[in-house]
């Protein structure tokens, strides 16, 4: 069974809990099993949260089974980043320094997956502080596709265990592309939500005005489906937003007839390798077979801000650490 469904989207999954097809607990099981015989070699887990997880699957089976069914994510075995607190299970955010901390709550948006009826199977390895490297005593996570590929920056472990198979979704935390480049080394579909739309409670800080809550998916859907549940203002976090959370699934099963999509062609070739040249071009054609409009727009000069980027996250970094720095690190 784990052969044939480790690979899956998190919406097909998603469908054949919902229609009883499959047990929350036998896929859990399944994933726990292959958790054990290759994240060996993968190291995309810190920690391991089977007892829980197999709780939380025979819960969202019984439910399913009464008909109080929660929505996408229910019964679906998912992960996230080693920075967001879990209530009593340590939450390290890739340092040594805080390796014995146990949360006394867990952050909004893992308890809002788990109001979904989500099973948590573990926290995910990540660089110190989710800064730019992996602290001397952590082995960075594998790319599973080649090992001698990269895997990406910070939430490298969010998308190693999302690509291969270890879970069917995750979450990542993204300041200066941390979702987004683990997504696109490892083949997956990260988003870096606007801002304020996801909150930050109960997440380490890395740059309090840069740091942004995000899903990994294997699909454009499955990030939908994650986002769909963690978005939303949370009166524990002031700088998220009041704005209604859209049904992004639905969205996603609209039509492109008739949209208007704006292409800077410089900027899919300039410095871009022939390969993504080749997939944008291909993705272009797509939409416009079916019904989208192109339309050539020219991106402002980004050099300043990515210039400016770096010590704008080293000085807020420095704040977030004031308490700690410089204390031992082995």
């Amino acid at each position: 069974m784990a052969d044939a469904l480790h690979y899956l989207e998190l919406t097909a999954l998603a469908a054949r809990l919902k229609a009883r097809d499959i047990s929350a607990l036998d896929v859990t099981r399944a994933q726990l099993d292959r958790i054990d015989a290759m994240d060996r070699d993968l190291g995309s887990y810190v920690h391991v949260m089977a007892e829980t997880a197999i709780a939380e699957a025979k819960a969202a089976d019984a439910e399913i089974a009464q008909g109080r069914y929660r929505g996408p994510l229910h019964g679906v075995p998912i992960a996230v980043k080693d920075l967001f607190w879990t209530k009593g299970i340590p939450t390290a955010a890739g340092t040594t320094l805080h390796r014995d901390f146990r949360p006394s709550e867990d952050a909004t948006v893992v308890r809002r997956l788990k109001d979904a009826g989500a099973v948590i199977l573990g926290k995910l390895q990540l660089t110190e502080g989710a800064y730019s490297d992996h602290h001397p005593l952590v082995t960075p996570p594998k790319n599973p596709w080649n090992a001698s590929y990269w895997p990406g920056i910070s939430s490298s472990g969010s998308a190693v265990a999302t690509a291969a198979g270890l879970c069917f979704g995750s979450l990542g935390s993204d300041t200066g592309g941390s979702v987004r480049w683990p997504s696109a080394a490892n083949g997956l579909t990260g988003l870096k939500p606007s801002w304020g739309r996801v909150s930050r409670h109960g997440a380490f800080e890395l740059a309090a005005t840069l740091d942004h809550v995000g899903p990994i998916g294997r699909s454009a859907a499955d990030a939908g489906a994650l986002l769909g549940v963690i978005a939303g203002h949370d009166p524990n976090d002031p700088t998220s937003v009041f704005n209604p959370v859209p049904d992004y699934l639905a969205a996603a099963a609209q039509d492109v007839q008739g949209l208007r999509i704006g292409v800077d062609a410089a900027w899919n070739s300039d410095d871009v390798d022939v390969a993504t040249q080749r997939v944008l071009a291909d993705a272009i054609d797509a939409f416009r077979a079916l019904g989208a409009g192109i339309v050539d727009v020219r991106f402002p000069d980004v050099m300043q801000a990515i210039a400016d980027w770096t010590p704008n996250c080293a000085v807020e970094a420095a704040v977030a650490h004031e308490a700690t720095y410089p204390a031992p690190q082995g």
